[in-house]
């Protein structure tokens, strides 16, 4: 039971990401062709402690542009949340994903580099049956007030970044 009390702690991993609470706006860059130019869009983030500042909960929201089933661009309205955390058992970051675009929960493990002030999270997941896909998330603290973060994906033929967010905290 000491043990456990002990493990239950809050250390210094929780309060990294204690720094990242807050209320933010977002833009995101998204990559769907490699070679094409990428699509912008802008959004809001809310980040806030729960159970103690064990965990974090993120609700993301925003607007983009998505091929209707007539081929035409169209508006789609994005709803996402994470849980985010630090495992003392695993001495990992762990994170949980989902959103309203499917219907699966993306968990990822993840380590910080304190000299380069980044977060680096990996995942395996299936967006399409038969279609397993490496996943690589790179979240680098700017300072205070701004964190970008990468989205990489490896679906066997090599990793390609497909997803760029600049945050900045609101004022």
């Amino acid at each position: 039971m000491t043990e456990m009390m002990e493990l239950s702690k809050i250390g210094d991993n929780h309060k990294l990401l204690a720094d990242m609470a807050g209320n933010w706006n977002y833009t995101v860059k998204m990559m769907m062709d490699p070679s094409g130019k990428p699509q912008e869009s802008k959004g809001t983030a809310t980040r806030k402690a729960i159970m103690d500042g064990r965990f974090f909960v993120a609700e993301h929201s925003g607007k983009f542009q998505m091929p209707g089933p007539d081929g035409k661009m169209t508006d789609m309205n994005f709803k996402g949340m994470a849980i985010e955390g630090y495992d003392n058992v695993k001495k990992k970051f762990v994170s949980s994903w989902i959103d309203n675009m499917g219907t699966m929960i993306l968990t990822s493990e993840g380590t910080y580099d304190a000299a380069s002030k980044t977060f680096t999270y990996t995942a395996n997941c299936e967006m399409m049956p038969g279609m397993p896909v490496r996943i690589r998330e790179v979240i680098k603290v700017v300072d205070k007030d701004h964190h970008n973060f990468e989205w990489y994906e490896d679906r066997g033929s090599g990793e390609t970044k497909s997803m760029e967010i600049a945050y900045t905290r609101k004022k």
